[in-house]
């Protein structure tokens, strides 16, 4: 193993301890769950500055999570950090690593000169319990690296014993201005924390930090505020600052910043993970959309076998909320990514295409009482069908003769039938055919086909709409096996907190393909965290909260047993 690698798996490690220890066995949950009796803050906070991009903290000691994993990925995971090292886990960390384990990306640029190329500070601060066994800890583990044939430094910097790999750039990296990278650097200050970075200037300015206390991120308002959200449970938490993030991924500079921070916690629970979001803004933001006391009736409708669904209530007030601000600030800076996976997620594109409407004017304006939208698996095809259910209201009689004149307009007929003794309505595209097999002259009929477009049906207090008859079938049939009377979907919405404002439900196996198609990237999460994404069987997010300075949500994750 490197020098240089040493430190990027420590770091990959704080992560993955959270995909698998907070995931790996999650029949274990209900019998013992992972609770913490503390605030759910991060310690280390008080070293990372205010200016940091993200902090990602681990509030468990990891032999927590043994019990919680399948296959033995926490002991791989430790076998593969200290692989040829020379260091024993059990006998060289164990005894003194407690209840905090902190990552942070510190800053952008470690020296803040950007002719000599760009190289992030990263900070890891990990918990002791035994101050002087984790001082033995850093002087065997640089005391192996020497014997590696690392070169090392030692400094006094206020008070604290820094040590550091003296890595010579090559003279191939001269040539090329590469930043000389001392790969690795630490120390133990006071009796709390054993720091590790990848650099000895990113431990000074944690020091510093800790000195004056107005540099820190515990100082920062917003840091405070966000906190303030954290549930007590908490088992891991990540604070973002959102300019400085969209600048180290290099996405496009958003005009429209209206959320500066977010903060992530995580919470056990006996059917999955709760990952409670919040985002923070400076300024008042627009109202957030309807609550709900109550799951969405109109999810009567939606089969338990869909993709994906979506339900709430009061579509006409969506785009002048704070939802909507959010997904503007984040589609702005993700413009490369988002109509992609939008369109391949829900078709609205291609209905906007087929029938010439405008989604906002001509659907949503009317919708103000609940809805659900449900896409269904359409065998092998990419194209899913979709289902999509409003609650009447006095404007729904003029907005359905509405879209029939805009179907006319774009060529499309509408016709009635008869299924299940229910009278639909279809808007169907009509063609001729003809025979080619048969002679011409023997052509005394042309043969009419009617390829249906969509259809809507008037059903008690709902419209229901559908992209094909077997679709509309599927709608009318649900009630025996709808959404809504899905044990795994009343378990995902259970552990939403009520009132709030609808849900998005995710069936992870059905769209998996998908997302990976459009998101590349997301492969080489899932193999990172394959424990967590192996078992995953759906995700269900929300929204919840009435602070016009604050949009909290929370995503729920449902783990196969």
């Amino acid at each position: 193993m490197t020098q240089r690698s040493f430190f990027r798996v420590l770091a990959a490690s704080t992560i993955i301890l959270l995909l698998i220890g907070l995931t790996g066995c999650n029949a274990l949950f209900a019998k013992s769950p992972l609770i913490r009796t503390s605030t759910g803050q991060s310690d280390a906070a008080i070293f990372v500055s205010k200016q940091a991009p993200v902090m990602v903290s681990m509030l468990v000691n990891p032999e927590r999570l043994q019990a919680f994993e399948r296959d033995g990925e926490l002991s791989k995971l430790k076998t593969s950090l200290l692989a040829n090292t020379g260091i024993d886990y059990q006998q060289d960390i164990k005894p003194w690593l407690g209840n905090e384990m902190t990552l942070a990306i510190t800053s952008l640029d470690i020296d803040r000169d950007s002719e000599n190329g760009q190289q992030p500070g990263y900070l890891i601060a990990l918990a002791t319990t035994q101050p002087e066994k984790s001082r033995e800890f850093v002087k065997l583990l640089f005391s192996k690296r020497v014997l590696a044939g690392a070169n090392l430094t030692t400094e006094q910097y206020k008070g604290v014993t820094l040590i550091s790999d003296n890595q010579i750039p090559s003279t191939s990296s001269q040539k090329e201005g590469v930043k000389s990278q001392n790969s690795l650097a630490g120390a133990v200050v006071g009796n709390s924390f054993v720091l590790f970075a990848n650099h000895p200037k990113v431990l000074r300015e944690a020091i510093n930090n800790v000195q004056a206390i107005d540099l820190n991120l515990t100082s920062s308002s917003n840091y405070q505020k966000a906190t303030k959200q954290l549930p007590k449970a908490a088992t891991a938490v990540a604070f973002l600052n959102l300019p400085i993030v969209a600048k180290w991924q290099g996405l496009e500079p958003n005009t429209t910043q209206i959320y500066d921070n977010q903060i992530i916690s995580l919470v056990s629970n006996p059917k999955g993970l709760l990952a409670e979001i919040a985002f923070l803004a400076e300024e008042e933001t627009s109202p957030p959309v309807a609550q709900l006391s109550k799951p969405v009736g109109a999810l009567q409708y939606i089969p338990a076998s869909v993709r994906l669904a979506v339900a709430g209530s009061n579509l006409s007030g969506l785009g002048d909320s704070n939802l909507a601000q959010l997904a503007q600030q984040v589609t702005s800076a993700l413009s490369t990514s988002k109509e992609d996976v939008i369109s391949k997620l829900l078709p609205l594109a291609d209905v906007q295409k087929r029938w010439g409407i405008n989604w906002r004017e001509d659907i949503f304006n009317w919708v103000q009482g609940e809805y659900a939208i449900g896409l269904l698996p359409r065998g092998e095809q990419t194209t899913p069908d979709w289902i999509f259910v409003a609650e009447k209201s006095e404007g729904t009689p003029a907005a359905i003769s509405h879209l029939d004149e805009l179907a006319s307009s774009e060529g499309l007929s509408l016709n009635s039938f008869t299924l299940d003794e229910q009278q639909i309505s279809a808007w169907t595209q009509l063609t001729t055919a003809i025979n080619k097999s048969i002679e011409p002259k023997d052509r005394e009929l042309f043969t009419i086909q009617a390829k249906v477009l969509g259809t809507h049906a008037d059903i008690g207090n709902y419209e229901v709409f559908a992209s094909s008859i077997e679709a509309m079938d599927k709608a009318l049939t649900a009630k025996q096996n709808s959404l809504m009377k899905s044990r795994h979907f009343q378990n995902s919405i259970a552990a939403i907190p009520q009132p709030n404002q609808g849900y998005v439900y995710l069936d992870w196996k059905e769209s998996q393909r998908i997302l990976e198609r459009q998101l590349p990237i997301l492969k080489f999460v899932e193999i990172l965290g394959k424990p967590f994404f192996q078992n995953l069987r759906s995700l269900t997010v929300s929204s919840y909260g009435s602070d016009t300075k604050l949009l909290k949500g929370g995503v729920f994750f449902q783990f196969n047993r």
